[in-house]
Parts: C-alpha cells; sequence; structure tokens
C-alpha cells in the first residue's frame, strides 16, 4: 500500500497543474506504514516521500513559493512522525506480546491441559475465551486418577478478573488434595466447600460475602461401568451415547454453589448413573448454554448434539466450539470451559486400580 499510494500522488502531481499538490498523499504512505511495516521500512518509506516531494518542486518549478515549500515541510514532519509512531506501535507490541506469554504461563500453570488419557479414558479440553488474546478467567476444570477412580471438576467463578483466578487456583489445589484422599465424592465437594470459607474470609468487599463458584463433581470408578456425579449449581453434564442419543445428568437434588455453605448446609447427594463403553460425558460451563445468537436465542447443546455422532472426545469438542460459533456469529460474551470424557468401546482394554482399604472401614 505504501508504494502504491507514493506512485500514485507523484502521477497525479504531474499530471495536474503546477498549482495541484500531491503532498498529502505523500505523506500518508508513511502514516500507513508505521502501524504495520518495521521500522526500517517505514523509515525508508518516509524518506521516498520527502525525495518525491522535494522532486516535484523542481519539476513544477515551485520551489520559491511558500504554498508548495509547506507541503514538503509537512511531508517531513509526518515522515517524522511516522517513524516515532512505529517505535510506539512496536513497543507496545512486544509488552503485548510478553504478557500473552505471561498469561499463557500463568494458565498452563493454573489450570493445565489434561493428559489425552487418564486411567483408561481418553480426555480431551478446551478454554475458550469471550475475548480475544485471553487466556485465563474464572472458568476450570481438573481430572485426577486416584486410587478411587478417575475423579474430575469442572466449576466456574463468580466474577471476574485476578480474584477470579485467585479462586481457581484454590479450588483447584483442593480438588487435587481432596481427590486423591477423600473416599467419597461427598467428602470432596465438602473439602471444596471448607477451602472456600476460608478464602472468603481472606477477601474483603463483596467477594467476601457473594464469592462464590458452581461446581460439578464426578468420579468413575476402574472396576464399575457407573458415573457418580456431585452437582454444586452447576450446568448438568451430558451423557453422549455411541447411537447418538444424548442425556442430561440431572441432580435428584438442588444444591447451592460451593462457597454459600453459610445460606444452608444439606448433604451432598451423589447421582450414579450408567457409563457404558463408547459413551462420551461432556462437562461445560455456562459459557456454552447461555451463548446467544442475533435473535437472543440461547445455545442447547442437548438439542444440537441429539443424533451426531464423534469419533472421539476430541473430535467432539472441535465441532462444539465450531457449532458455538456459527450460533453466535462469533460474538460470546462469557468464556466458555469444555471437558470430555470417553470410555473406550467394548473390546478395548481398560487400566483398573485397586481400591485402597479406607482407615476406619471394617471392609
Amino acid at each position: 500500500m505504501p508504494p502504491l499510494i507514493l506512485c500514485t500522488g507523484v502521477a497525479l502531481d504531474l499530471a495536474s497543474p503546477p498549482t495541484y499538490s500531491a503532498a498529502p498523499m505523500l505523506a500518508a504512505a508513511p502514516l500507513i506504514a508505521a502501524p504495520f511495516f518495521s521500522t526500517l521500512i517505514t523509515l525508508i518509506t518516509g524518506v521516498a516521500a520527502v525525495l518525491a516531494s522535494v522532486g516535484l518542486l523542481f519539476y513544477n518549478r515551485t520551489a520559491d513559493q511558500i504554498p508548495a515549500l509547506t507541503g514538503t515541510l509537512t511531508v517531513l514532519t509526518v515522515s517524522a512522525l511516522a517513524v516515532l509512531i512505529n517505535r510506539v506501535v512496536r513497543r507496545s507490541g512486544e509488552r503485548l506480546a510478553s504478557a500473552r506469554v505471561i498469561a499463557e504461563t500463568a494458565q498452563k500453570a493454573v489450570l493445565p491441559a489434561p493428559a489425552e488419557r487418564i486411567g483408561g479414558l481418553q480426555i480431551a479440553a478446551r478454554y475458550e475465551a469471550a475475548q480475544a488474546d485471553a487466556f485465563i478467567g474464572g472458568d476450570l476444570f481438573a481430572v485426577q486418577d486416584t486410587p478411587f477412580g478417575v475423579r474430575l471438576v469442572v466449576g466456574d467463578v463468580r466474577g471476574k478478573g485476578l480474584d477470579a483466578v485467585e479462586a481457581v487456583a484454590v479450588v483447584i489445589g483442593a480438588f487435587r488434595e481432596a481427590a486423591e484422599h477423600e473416599a467419597t465424592l461427598e467428602g470432596v465437594a465438602e473439602r471444596l466447600e471448607r477451602a472456600l470459607a476460608r478464602e472468603g474470609t481472606r477477601r474483603t468487599g463483596l467477594d467476601a460475602f457473594e464469592g462464590f463458584t458452581t461446581a460439578v463433581l464426578a468420579e468413575i470408578p476402574g472396576g464399575d461401568r457407573v458415573v457418580r456425579v456431585v452437582n454444586r449449581g452447576h450446568p448438568e453434564p451430558l451423557l453422549l451415547h455411541v447411537d447418538g442419543g444424548v442425556e442430561p445428568l440431572l441432580p435428584s437434588e438442588a444444591a447451592l454453589p460451593l462457597g454459600m455453605g453459610e445460606l444452608a448446609v444439606w448433604p451432598d447427594r451423589v447421582d450414579v448413573t450408567p457409563y457404558p463403553p463408547g459413551a462420551t460425558l461432556l462437562f461445560y460451563t455456562d459459557g456454552l448454554s447461555e451463548a446467544r445468537d442475533a435473535a437472543g436465542a440461547f445455545y442447547d447443546p442437548k438439542e444440537r448434539l441429539a443424533g451426531r455422532i464423534f469419533p472421539g472426545p476430541e473430535e467432539l469438542l472441535d465441532a462444539l466450539v465450531a457449532d458455538v460459533r456459527r450460533h453466535t456469529g462469533g460474538d460470546t460474551t462469557d468464556d466458555m470451559a469444555l471437558l470430555a470424557v470417553s470410555r473406550p468401546a467394548a473390546g478395548q482394554p481398560e487400566r483398573r486400580r485397586t481400591m485402597p482399604v479406607v482407615p476406619g472401614d471394617d471392609g
């Protein structure tokens, strides 16, 4: 574009009366180069614009006319400013790139991607940020192979920014510790509740009273073909069968999100659902179910996935993300965390872990 503008400006000046000045077009060339090209190219474009303006002064024999001299001085000034703008833009770009690296590193530390196979299950996870170039927010997921089977958590922390990231770190840290040592899924949920309660006393302001996390915890034992779920105010997971059927895992009893134990306390209820070979569990945050199209209609994952069959969890998430983008036109307003867990089809070996003896258990 800059060379084209320079050539066009010179051609128009040559084809026009001497009173016409191409200075505006010549000055535009380095300004356009500044944000898109290197400092060297911007400098070369500015020098070329100044030389073209000076050359046209002598060609048109207007070097002794104030308007023509003013136009050349304008080209020189704008070229110098273009080089300065280029340096500012490049420094800002370097800072942004550094911030992206830091954010990506923080995400890998706080929210590491799970392995593709855990406990004999196929795993796929995605974090889709609503804001471009954002890497981490309040959505979370974690999968862990434990002596009690594969355990996982998917959740959504209320709020945004660093406070939400801190709460994500608290929940995932507490989950990894509890999942390894608590004998029951209810015990894991209780440990997360206590961890968030301690975090709430440390915070100040609104979060000290209204901070909470919606979460769904699941346990897939190595020996039984079932999935155990505790839902704490989170969108219900979906069980995708090999024939294309979609079954929502609705909680038998509604429960408050984690971190709201001061409002009401009752025992967590575990719901047990058959989890046959070849089936896939889909966990997600409300960034998926609350994604809207241009008419304001919500995205319904159960309806959109019904009747569809996917080779594996990665393909499922690929298709799901693409479908959400089509539904919203690429304009999402909330982050979206997705976790897909597939049990190998019949005939494929599954790794089983021996259940440990729980202290105090007579069995």
